[in-house]
């Protein structure tokens, strides 16, 4: 009897080493993807902080003035090219009547108008 407790406290050892090497291999192989994302999150910031320098000096107003200034034959406005504004052209007519109410402004107030419009339940007059 003793013999046979002897061999399953073995076994049970055993067993209990195996499972101790496997969650050690395990936490190994998470801490080395850990280090490894890490080093990845790391260069993605440096490369972010790269890539917003560029940025900034691509868009600093000097640069730009200077490149306008180069390749766009602008010249400063004057006075003659503002119009009165009598000078205008006249507006267009609305094209909704005052007096009439708005559709759009229907429909928002009246969501269910859409479902009977797409089911072919409101009148002809209505739609």
């Amino acid at each position: 009897m003793m013999r046979l407790i002897n061999i399953c406290v073995i076994a049970a050892l055993v067993l209990a080493a195996a499972d101790v090497y496997k969650i050690k291999f395990e936490s190994t192989s998470q801490a080395q993807r850990v280090a490894k994302l890490r080093t990845e999150i790391r260069r993605e910031h440096d490369l972010i902080a790269a890539l917003r320098a560029d940025w900034a000096k691509l868009d600093s107003p000097a640069r730009i003035q200077d490149l306008a200034r180069r390749h766009l034959s602008l010249k400063p406005t004057e006075a003659e090219q503002f119009d009165r504004l009598n000078a205008l052209p006249e507006r267009p007519p609305d094209l909704v009547p005052v007096d009439e109410p708005d559709p759009i402004g229907t429909v928002i107030a009246n969501p269910e108008m859409l479902d009977r419009t797409a089911t072919g339940s409101l009148p002809p007059a209505q739609r």
